[in-house]
């Protein structure tokens, strides 16, 4: 249970990041101006038990879902170490711009699976998305996102917080909503527009986060 309430800690933090409206960015070439520094994110504080994702979540409506009581399962990255990711996966001069090694088990029911990452980290821009990727894999290989779907953390200065999630859906949307290398202000309607009409099309939620450092 504490592994759980650990879990919907940090999406109710980043859901509160996309509903405030915080992310980066900038690239090695034409960067964004007047980009805020960069701060370290804060710990969130801890869920209440009555509220994690321990409970069954199935909404009536699509604009009813709240990632952070979806059911969690365990996303992993050989990408990923003490919570910083390796310079490989970024957009920088030391990076190979490939997107990271991602693994989790079958989620029962799921036909698919929406993979994004997103920066959260700096005031000033809005979600900025790094990758948007539709699988039914549930490994993916280093580097398997297209060079459409994927461009690897490249902060202008300071330290961001770069956050993937993956949502295990029923059926596979005709489109996978939000805009790919850009700021994304309205990204949680994007993914209730995913949940489908009825809701009930997402039926849970994967996460892991880390950090990139600018000049690493």
């Amino acid at each position: 249970m504490k592994s759980i309430k650990f879990t919907a800690a940090i999406l109710a933090a980043f859901t509160l990041c996309l509903s405030a409206g915080c992310s980066e960015s900038g690239s090695d070439g034409a960067k964004p101006q007047d980009t805020a520094p960069a701060a370290q994110s804060a710990e969130a504080p801890e869920v209440p038990e009555a509220e994690t994702w321990a409970q069954t979540f199935i909404p009536s409506k699509a604009e009813q879902l709240d990632i952070t009581k979806l059911p969690p399962f365990e996303l992993s990255s050989d990408d990923l170490h003490n919570g910083v990711w390796d310079t490989d996966i970024t957009n920088t001069k030391n990076g190979s711009n490939r997107s990271p090694q991602l693994s989790w088990q079958a989620v029962d029911g799921a036909a698919c699976y929406a993979v994004y990452m997103i920066d959260t980290g700096t005031d000033g821009y809005s979600s900025w998305m790094h990758w948007k990727s539709l699988t039914e894999d549930t490994s993916l290989p280093a580097g398997r996102a297209a060079r459409d779907e994927y461009i690897g953390p490249y902060p202008p200065e300071g330290t961001h917080v770069y956050e993937i999630l993956v949502f295990a859906m029923k059926q596979a949307p005709e489109k996978l909503k939000g805009s790919f290398n850009t700021s994304n202000p309205k990204l949680l309607e994007a993914f209730r527009v995913m949940n489908g009409t009825d809701g009930g099309n997402i039926i849970a939620c994967g996460h892991i986060k880390g950090t990139y450092t600018y000049g690493d």
